[in-house]
């Protein structure tokens, strides 16, 4: 969905204006139901991982996102294939935060949660507060259902649940009635409970419903009946919230018309981003784009996507294992194209070897590591930062690399760009660390101008480059830019620009075999300067009021460590902020802004490994505050602990 918007970009604090103001009714009267007006509102939908939760919260973010309300959403995988129905370790959930203004994270905790078993109320109950709307789905709360998770009685019925606004509805019932002209087995007619739901939120939130009714029909057009089916599911659930007196109040929360530059915008996620990022890439670059890829979750959406894409010269590889797939797409760089690999970590690992074969052939390859939880096979569908010292030194020898990472979903574009650009200018392979918060979360995102994306245009060699002493003019393959230390790229077949490539250490300058001790430490040397020498911009300081404690993030911890810093100066406390995109090499000034501060702060999901970094670089007592539970940080948790740093 795309819309447009034209306004001045809104900072206002997120926690201050996320909470729900008192409600007006503005349209209440006989016959008519009240309306009341939120400037926010948080929804997760849980059920079963059969339960199509993520299609149903990818359906309302999709019409969110069209109504022009700022959004942020956390989509909650189960880590099983296939977990046995009605268990704990199959719940799916998908957590919605959209509003009226500008905000940064899929919110703390939800105001509504669409229960559709017992299962699904159970696994999230605990992240809901006091008087919080329940819509929980009765026709699941039989005994077995809820023996499976441990409920010995119906919370909907021992006043366990008191504390919150509970609207019992029979959804499998009501779905099974409004389906029954279609003709439908029971089963087929249950499956599409979900767009009964839908139905039923898209009328509290005055949602608009034409663009889910026509992906509907879209989606099942090779299934007409079925696609109907879904459809009038769909209407049935929004037409029992208009009659049923059980839901007295319907909700409004307007565009977010304040909260973005002019211009024309979509909804967005992180991986759908830098696929766009990367054939954005290509196109500037001239160069054909080749994915060399395993799947793995959470990057297989990437190949997904560039799957779709031929016109534009996209080519991609689904290789049998992670090792093949490094090999073709450094093979496709030597060919000429902008070559790149997805993965998450246990791929990196198996492609450790081709990496340090990349750095030694200084060719262009983007290493997009879509980070999560670890180690081994971990946790395939939760978040973490894990890899940032995998990325750094996971490799034999001294075989440096760029590192760049991605702050929101759709700075994954910007970020694909990026490291596209250092890849190409520098002729070195380049780390792309998302993680699968950003990969799997979405949000609005502007159409950029393809007139003002980067110029990547790259200059092929053709001719010979140097002079031997005897006047012979050859091509010698590691003669370098004087400025970027790069060496040139030459295609194979330019005719007398034949030239020798491999593992083992080159000659300086003729590329030839080497195993000179004083060879080797030279050119050890410079792939390590080239590195060190990139260019990339300064750091930005947030810091309007002169604080003494400066909270330093990197990658997808952007969203709740702004939120936090937003609400601690609502208190009145005083914070600065900076946030690295580039983590190697550093931004140069980046040591003079930590020995500026008297307390610096690193929030990471994993055990501190940007501090590690940042302690030995820079010999700054820099502290780490650490979440590895396969889920981004709240923005309260953050908000409590910086203020425990700054009191300190």
């Amino acid at each position: 969905m795309t819309s447009q918007v034209s306004s001045q970009a809104d900072t206002t604090d997120e926690a201050v204006l996320g909470e729900q103001r008192a409600p007006r009714a503005t349209n209440a009267g006989i016959g008519v139901k009240e309306i009341r007006r939120l400037d926010r509102v948080i929804i997760r939908f849980a059920g079963d991982s059969g339960d199509g939760m993520q299609l149903t919260g990818d359906r309302f973010t999709s019409e969110t996102a069209s109504f022009g309300n700022d959004l942020s959403t956390l989509p909650n995988f189960p880590a099983e294939i296939r977990a046995p129905a009605g268990t704990l370790p199959g719940v799916s959930s998908f957590q919605l935060h959209f509003a009226d203004h500008d905000i940064l994270t899929p919110g703390d905790a939800p105001n509504v949660l669409v229960a559709m078993n017992p299962a699904a109320l159970r696994a999230n109950i605990g992240d809901v507060p006091r008087g919080a709307e329940l819509i929980v789905n009765t026709d699941e709360f039989t005994k077995r259902p809820m023996a499976k998770v441990g409920y010995d009685t119906s919370p909907l019925e021992d006043g366990s649940l008191e504390a919150f606004n509970v609207h019992p509805v029979p959804l499998t019932t009501l779905t099974i009635e409004a389906l029954k002209e279609f003709g439908l087995p029971r089963k087929e007619a249950e499956r599409s409970k979900n767009m009964f739901a839908l139905g039923l939120l898209s009328w509290m939130y005055h949602r608009p419903t034409e663009g889910t009714e026509a992906f509907l029909r879209q989606k099942f057009a090779k299934k007409p009946q079925i696609a109907e089916a879904n459809v009038t599911a769909f209407r049935a659930g929004w037409n029992f919230g208009e009659t049923t007196e059980d839901f007295a109040v319907s909700y409004e929360v307007a565009p977010a018309s304040k909260a973005f530059p002019t211009g024309t915008y979509r909804n967005i996620s992180g991986n759908l981003a830098l696929s766009y990022g990367l054939i954005a890439a290509s196109r500037q670059a001239g160069l054909p784009l080749y994915l060399g890829s395993y799947p793995i979750t959470p990057a297989s959406d990437i190949l997904h996507e560039l799957s779709r894409h031929k016109n534009f010269g996209v080519r991609t590889f689904q290789a049998e294992d992670e090792i093949a797939g490094i090999g073709a797409a450094l093979g496709a760089a030597f060919g000429g194209s902008l070559g790149v690999t997805t993965t998450s970590g246990p791929g990196v690992a198996l492609k450790s070897e081709t990496i340090g074969l990349a750095v030694s052939l200084e060719l262009p390859l983007l290493i997009v590591d879509i980070q999560r939880g670890g180690p081994s096979t971990g946790l395939p569908t939760k978040t973490e930062q894990a890899d940032l010292l995998q990325a750094m030194y996971g490799r034999n020898g001294e075989a440096p690399v760029p590192v760049i990472a991605p702050k929101t979903p759709a700075d994954c574009f910007d970020a694909a760009l990026e490291a596209a650009r250092i890849a190409l200018t520098y002729r070195t392979p380049v780390f792309l660390l998302s993680d699968g918060y950003l990969a799997n979360g979405s949000e609005p995102w502007r159409i950029p101008d393809p007139e003002q994306l980067p110029d990547l245009q790259v200059t092929f060699a053709t001719t010979p480059n140097h002079v031997l002493d005897d006047g012979t003019e050859v091509f010698w393959p590691y003669k370098r830019d004087p400025e970027t230390l790069a060496r040139p790229w030459a295609v194979p077949g330019t005719p007398g620009l034949e030239h020798r490539i491999g593992g083992i250490e080159k000659q300086d300058g003729t590329g030839n075999i080497s195993y000179d001790p004083a060879n080797h430490d030279f050119m050890v040397r410079t792939r390590q300067a080239k590195i060190d020498n990139i260019d990339v911009p300064d750091l930005e300081v947030d810091d309007p009021t002169g604080a003494t404690t400066l909270v330093l993030g990197w990658g997808s911890t952007y969203g709740p460590i702004t939120a936090a810093v937003r609400r601690l100066r609502a208190a009145g406390d005083t914070i600065a902020q900076a946030h690295l995109r580039h983590l190697n090499p550093f931004p140069r000034n980046l040591g003079e802004i930590l020995h500026r501060y008297d307390r610096v702060v690193i929030p990471e999901m994993n055990l501190g490994q940007l501090a590690t970094l940042v302690r030995a670089r820079y010999l700054v007592d820099a502290h780490s505050y650490n979440q590895v539970n396969g889920m981004p940080f709240k923005a309260e948790q953050l908000a409590t602990a910086l203020k425990e740093a700054i009191d300190d």
